[in-house]
């Protein structure tokens, strides 16, 4: 906070008259006029960036350095002076301090969120430091969450680089096969993670004057010379296309997202290097897929985890088990949590201890096919075959989809719910068991997805535009074939507008397969359209509890999108989708969809449902990649409804809030510097009015500021702050007429307060300006002396 020293008007005077002279680039004068205004008021943090400035501006680097460094330790929330510190370090050939204060300032501007200051900043340190691992990794991070793959990758082969010739080979290793996951297709990645495979060097990343650019390898070492497979294809690529067993495969992903947990628990969401593991926290992908417990112990979690990730690599199975339980206990409810231990406790021969996890984790998508292989395990070994094939052909199911097109996998899905249907029906205890078996066989070995594909190969040709095939069709002998052809005379006869026939043929499909759920869901279309949308929506929503008893989140998830659709004020709908969202460890679109909800109970005028609810989305939105402004929005509706309660206290905490949130919210800072007006607060409000315009300064957004002292001015008419903030703003563009004006009204309203100096001081304001009617003014003046 600025301590106030000196004359404030003799300070305003020298900052007005500096301004002026550096507008016209006369800089000498500029530093005379912003060295007496420093003499008033020697801590105020943008008279003294302004003074640096004019000193940069005439090459006194010495000067300008002491000055942002005094104004970077007076004001260490703003990353102007820190970047200016870093730049001048960096003329001086200072490079260690030039380095430290550029990632100072890409912290301060990441805070910020603007993200393309700090990455100027991670470059310049990267410039000149090319081995600094910190920037390297940030900027691997940023990159990544900006959806900047190709940046991404080559910021993740930097850091490998790093770590090979620091003597960290499989992190190393690690970061490689990271960056390879970002694109599979890249290239630079395919050839990195060959190469750190055949522990053959990369390239040290190349000092460079602002971003580092892609990684180039040098000639000759994109293959792996006699190590390469005779294909010629990179080492790297070829594991990817092999792959694990699924439960190998899952437990790596698991280890992976969990180690991303430590990064997301680290306060701020930094990133540090532990020189005794020498591990680096935030290598691993940013966004994590579960959910943390209410009232979660962060410390706790945060212990046991790294304790548990360090015993399963060191293959200490039954000391892993009690850090991961103990990490659960501490809340950590996350699916790969789940995953990891159900599997431990599985290996350790304690089915009925690990049952609970594997049943939570096959929810998520990266676990529900090894989820769903290793329920069917147990089923088997309980001889509870007809279980064990449902579990198995959910797996199938997963499996099947996952290699073929994106576009495809939700029709192809579709096709497994008569295989579902009939094989809970069969009364063929050996054709169960053999079905068990093949897709067993099939399943549970490295390269699965060579297996699928193979198998997928064998299916007879289709019709274009049809739905594919499952793989199941060659796997098992149940006969589907008559309910395929019901759905088909059903959607024809819909198609035509009889409804009603539609419904009796669904009735007649109802005798010979009660329990296939697509078909329901296809009778609650009819009712829809045959305008019964109450006794569509209970169908529907009766259709979607089976699919989350069943643990198919996804398909109960699509089946109360759809259920909104239908119905948008449907609040139970909506609530099941949030929950069914979470579920599946869709934290962004559960944030959407808790607003959406919190809109509803909104225009039904439920004022406290819609804050209670408001306030859950924003809840949610911690640690989730976000729209950044999804936060202040909500934070705004939040705000509103207070302000239409007339509950101001609560509304001005909401606002301060925001300012935290989205420090440049025009409207966040008005009702700011307004609602404590409103409370008798002036003192706070001068504060949060000096703040912005400090705050815009930096920004080099005097027409904002302009705009914003406009506003609030007209707003309230009586706020002399405000209006002679205005008058100095103006003056200081070059607005003489506008200054005058509002220096005039400025002197009424001292007048009308009894504030006799002040009004002299706005008068001579005004005849410095030199006014076409100075007479006036001259006379006034006298009057007002007396």
């Amino acid at each position: 906070m600025t301590v106030l020293r000196g004359n404030e008007d003799s300070f305003r005077e020298a900052m007005n008259l500096g301004h002026s002279a550096a507008w016209e680039n006369r800089w000498q004068e500029a530093v005379e006029h912003y060295t007496r205004a420093m003499n008033e008021f020697p801590d105020n943090p943008p008279m003294l960036n302004s003074l640096a400035l004019a000193h940069l501006e005439l090459g006194h680097l010495d000067e300008a350095l002491q000055l942002y460094r005094r104004a970077a330790r007076l004001s260490p929330e703003d990353p102007l002076p820190a970047e200016k510190v870093a730049w001048i370090y960096k003329q001086t050939n200072r490079t260690k301090e030039s380095v430290q204060y550029s990632m100072r300032a890409a912290e301060l501007y990441l805070r910020l969120r603007d993200a393309d200051k700090a990455i100027n900043n991670w470059g310049r340190a990267i410039s000149l430091d090319p081995d600094n691992l910190d920037a390297h990794a940030h900027l691997a991070l940023v990159y990544e969450k900006l959806g900047r793959t190709p940046q991404a990758i080559s910021e993740h082969i930097a850091v490998a680089a790093v770590m090979q010739r620091a003597g960290r080979l499989d992190e190393a290793r690690k970061t490689g096969e990271h960056a390879l996951h970002l694109n599979p297709k890249s290239i630079e990645a395919q050839q990195a993670a060959a190469m750190l495979q055949a522990n053959k060097p990369l390239p040290k990343p190349a000092r460079q004057g602002s971003i580092s650019g892609p990684l180039r390898l040098a000639p000759g070492t994109g293959r792996l010379g006699n190590n390469s497979p005779a294909n010629g294809k990179p080492m790297a690529q070829l594991e990817l296309e092999d792959g694990p067993d699924p439960l190998q495969e899952a437990t790596e992903k698991a280890l992976q997202t969990l180690a991303a947990m430590l990064f997301d628990l680290t306060p701020a969401g930094k990133v540090e290097v532990e020189p005794k593991s020498g591990s680096l926290r935030s290598i691993a992908k940013v966004v994590s897929d579960g959910l943390l417990a209410r009232g979660f112990d962060e410390k706790a979690i945060v212990r046991h985890l790294n304790q548990a990730i360090q015993l399963e690599t060191q293959k200490q199975p039954e000391e892993a088990a009690k850090q991961f339980e103990a990490a659960i206990q501490a809340g950590l409810e996350h699916a790969a949590a789940h995953f990891v231990l159900g599997l431990l406790l599985r290996d350790q021969g304690k089915w009925d201890a690990a049952l609970p996890h594997i049943q939570k984790a096959v929810t998520h998508a990266d676990y529900a096919l090894a989820g769903h292989l290793l329920l069917a395990e147990d089923l088997q070994a309980r001889e509870q075959s007809k279980a064990a094939v449902l579990e198995y052909l959910q797996a199938l199911r997963e499996a099947d989809a996952s290699v073929i097109a994106p576009e495809k996998s939700e029709a192809l899905r579709q096709q497994y719910e008569p295989l579902l249907a009939a094989a809970e029906q069969n009364p063929d205890d050996a054709a169960i068991q053999q079905l068990c078996a093949n897709i067993r066989h099939l399943l549970l070995r490295p390269g699965w997805r060579t297996g699928v594909n193979e198998a997928r190969g064998q299916l007879p040709g289709q019709a274009e535009g049809s739905a594919p095939r499952p793989v199941a069709d060659i796997l098992t002998s149940a006969n589907s074939g008559r309910l395929v052809d019901a759905l088909a005379q059903i959607s024809r006869i819909s198609r035509q507008g009889h409804f009603r026939a539609a419904m009796e043929e669904a009735f007649t499909a109802l005798e010979f397969s009660p329990t296939y759920l697509p078909l329901h869901m296809h009778m609650g279309e009819l009712l829809f359209m045959n305008e019964h949308p109450e006794r569509a929506v209970q169908k529907l929503a009766t259709v979607a509890r089976v699919y989350s008893a069943r643990g198919e989140n996804d398909r109960a998830t699509q089946v109360y999108r759809r259920i909104v659709q239908m119905s948008p004020l449907d609040v139970s709908a909506r609530t099941h989708l949030v929950e069914r969202l979470h579920a599946l460890g869709e934290k962004k679109e559960a944030v959407r969809e808790t607003v959406e909800l919190a809109d509803v109970y909104y225009r039904q005028a439920q004022l406290t449902q819609a804050r209670e609810t408001y306030e859950k989305a924003l809840r949610l939105s911690q640690g989730v990649e976000v729209d950044p402004n999804w936060n202040a929005q909500i934070l705004h509706q939040i705000a509103d409804i207070d302000l239409q309660r007339l509950d101001w206290r609560k509304a001005l905490r909401v606002y301060e809030q925001l300012r935290t949130v989205a420090p440049e919210d025009t409207t966040a800072r008005q009702n700011l510097v307004q609602l404590n007006l409103r409370l008798g607060q002036e003192a706070k409000a001068n504060t949060e009015l000096e703040n912005y315009l400090s705050l815009l300064s930096s920004r080099s957004r005097e027409q904002d500021a302009i705009s914003f002292l406009s506003a609030l001015a007209d707003e309230n008419g009586n706020y002399v702050l405000a209006r002679r903030r205005l008058a100095e703003a103006y003056q200081q563009q070059g607005q003489r007429d506008a200054a005058i004006s509002q220096w005039n009204k400025l002197g009424e309203l001292l007048v009308q307060k009894g504030d006799r100096q002040g009004a002299l001081n706005a008068v001579r304001a005004i005849l410095a300006l030199n006014p076409p009617n100075a007479e006036r003014y001259q006379s006034f003046l006298k009057r007002l002396s007396k």
